[in-house]
């Protein structure tokens, strides 16, 4: 049987509502994909200080997450599913720092799909630019 993983991933928009994506470096699973940045959920952690504690790792910096789950996917790897739960975020103070990924991007919803996203987050990408067009 595969092994679930439970990940939470930061949506997170600017005051002009563009998006924050990150490309997946050579060192890790699914290189040169883009995602939304986060991680897995230790045991005993709730999924907002888990988002909160993956993006300082990762970018230095920190965010404020909404208390609300924007979407929640189920995705099945070659040696894994993904549960990947989706939480919207602001960043409160500095600009994010690589430490892991290999670069970072600011987009429009519209432009979302210029990228070449991880499968897992490709529903999460068609729900965001969904939303831009209900409103």
């Amino acid at each position: 049987m595969k092994k679930k993983i439970r990940v939470v991933a930061a949506i997170i928009e600017n005051d002009k509502q563009d998006i924050f994506c990150a490309l997946r470096s050579q060192a890790m699973s699914l290189p040169n994909m883009w995602e939304f940045p986060g991680g897995k959920v230790e045991q005993d952690e709730d999924i907002f200080s888990a988002l909160q504690r993956e993006i300082q790792e990762e970018f230095n910096c920190l965010i404020a997450t909404d208390s609300v789950i924007f979407t929640e996917t189920t995705h099945d790897y070659d040696s894994f599913t993904i549960n990947l739960i989706a939480i919207k975020a602001k960043l409160i103070d500095q600009d994010p720092v690589l430490t892991e990924h290999a670069q970072y991007v600011w987009l429009q919803r519209e432009n979302l799909l210029s990228l070449n996203w991880a499968p897992a987050d490709i529903p999460i990408v068609e729900q965001l630019i969904n939303e831009k067009n209900r409103h």
